[in-house]
């Protein structure tokens, strides 16, 4: 029962831990998948943006190319063809800006030689830029909502997640809303545009939301695990299931065969005292008659072939014993380890104690090689922990519990089977090796019979006793192998 729940809590825990890993595994190939859509779409708006503040500088300097080589007042119609141009100002040789802003804007133009920013004022969204140069400096507004390049912009903003930000030193302009979320995933993305002119900053971010993974696929995953683990756990089952039944099937038809063989045994010995005594009477009353009047031939006749036909039913009880002897008495034994074999018994005999409610425990050495015949062996201890799961049957089942515990002494190998059944009684305990001796009324009284003879024939020896407060407990003992 305990194997079984050990075996069932590491299916479940491996089949969660693959839910586990593949659901990560789902959510980061997810993640992965909105942070790279997430940084082309930032990638995108940080260069429409930037093609817009170079094209800003490059009218800029155009109008005042225009300016100082035709003189014309050009710079006033922009706004037609550029929507983002508010206005243009000019401001002439000896003629003062209405600005000091755009003075100082101006001079580090003329320093650096290239449009200025003189100021931007995101709340009244727009900037204006200066350009100084000679006979005139231009001084150009322009509108930052207008400037938005919506025809290119690579998402909807109105329905996309994310947010879009312009800064500026300590001002922030919200060019998309996006959605935000107090809890998820965050991406975020920041880069100046591309003209000294304009340092803005574009500032994109998202948050990914627990509910935007792809549960789907996710409980997808998770179905198909627990599916295959159910598989896989029942496939093992019963492939253990048909092992063990096959070789329960193995161990009782040896068990038959070995039956057959003691029940063919005391047949024999059974039938050999009267075969024998009508041998020896038959042989007397030839010898007696031997000595009588003539005419007794017949008598004679009739007792030799009497004896003869004795004889012949003690070769056949004889030659009967011997097709029917056990196979394995006489076979050659070899180092077992006698731990290894009694946690086979319990392996297969697992679905029996289960059915019973019987809790079993194995105890002692974690190794005991022993000199034995190991279906011998194998055979012994199955006999011994069924008939103890047998006798369990008769107490409540709180109370059932069987312990096997392995030792050594004196140079020998120990096992004891003991149960908290209702014990031997004191006018059994003396017959019960005995063969065709039995306390159950469907038993044939070979079980415990066998059992000595088997370990009588591994140089062991099988002993049966009663515990304290009650229960019974049978010793099996085995030569150690030499190390």
């Amino acid at each position: 029962m305990l194997k079984r729940l050990i075996r069932l809590r590491w299916w479940l825990l491996s089949g969660a831990l693959l839910c586990i890993a593949g659901v990560w595994l789902l959510g980061r190939i997810a993640l992965t998948q909105q942070r790279e859509a997430f940084e082309t779409d930032a990638r995108i708006m940080h260069r429409v943006l930037s093609q817009r503040v170079v094209q800003h500088d490059a009218i800029l300097a155009t109008v005042s190319l225009l300016q100082a080589e035709q003189g014309s007042e050009r710079e006033q119609r922009l706004s037609a063809l550029y929507p983002q141009i508010l206005g243009m100002q000019r401001r002439a040789a000896g003629e003062a800006w209405s600005d000091a802003r755009l003075t100082a804007a101006e001079a580090r133009s003329r320093e650096l030689r290239r449009p200025e920013l003189a100021y931007a004022d995101f709340a009244q969204g727009r900037y204006v830029l200066v350009l100084a140069g000679q006979p005139a400096s231009h001084a150009m507004t322009v509108g930052l909502r207008e400037m938005l390049p919506w025809a290119e912009w690579p998402t909807d903003p109105k329905a996309s997640p994310v947010r879009v930000l312009l800064r500026h030193d300590a001002q922030t302009l919200v060019l998309q809303e996006g959605r935000y979320l107090p809890w998820g995933k965050g991406f975020s993305f920041s880069k100046h545009l591309a003209a000294d002119s304009q340092p803005f900053e574009v500032y994109a971010e998202r948050i990914v939301g627990w509910l935007q993974l792809p549960w789907g696929w996710m409980a997808g995953w998770c179905a198909l695990v627990v599916a295959g683990c159910v598989a896989a756990y029942q496939l093992r089952t019963q492939r253990a299931q048909r092992l063990r039944a096959e070789e329960l099937l193995r161990l009782g038809q040896v068990a038959r065969l070995n039956t057959l063989g003691e029940l063919a045994a005391g047949m024999a010995h059974e039938l050999n005292q009267p075969l024998t005594a009508v041998l020896a009477n038959t042989q007397a009353a030839r010898r007696l008659l031997d000595d009588d009047e003539p005419e007794l031939d017949t008598a004679r006749s009739a007792m030799g072939k009497a004896a003869e036909q004795a004889q012949r039913a003690a070769e056949v009880v004889g030659r009967l014993r011997r097709v029917v002897e056990r196979p394995e008495a006489g076979a050659e034994r070899v180092a077992v380890d006698l731990v290894q074999v009694a946690r086979q018994v319990l392996y297969l005999l697992e679905p029996e104690a289960h059915k019973r409610s019987v809790a079993v425990t194995l105890e002692g050495d974690a190794s005991r090689v022993v000199l034995a015949e190991p279906v011998a062996l194998e055979q012994v201890i199955h006999n011994l922990v069924m008939n103890a799961l047998q006798a369990l049957e008769k107490v409540p089942t709180a109370q059932r519990a069987l312990t096997l515990h392995i030792s050594h002494d004196n140079r020998q190998g120990v096992l004891r089977v003991a149960d908290c059944g209702p014990g031997i009684a004191p006018e059994v305990l003396p017959r019960l090796f005995e063969p065709f001796f039995s306390t159950r009324e469907d038993g044939l009284g070979l079980g415990l019979s066998l059992c000595e003879t088997l370990a009588a024939g591994m140089g062991g020896e099988l002993r049966a006793a009663n515990r304290v407060p009650q229960g019974a407990e049978f010793t099996l003992r085995l030569p150690e192998a030499s190390t």
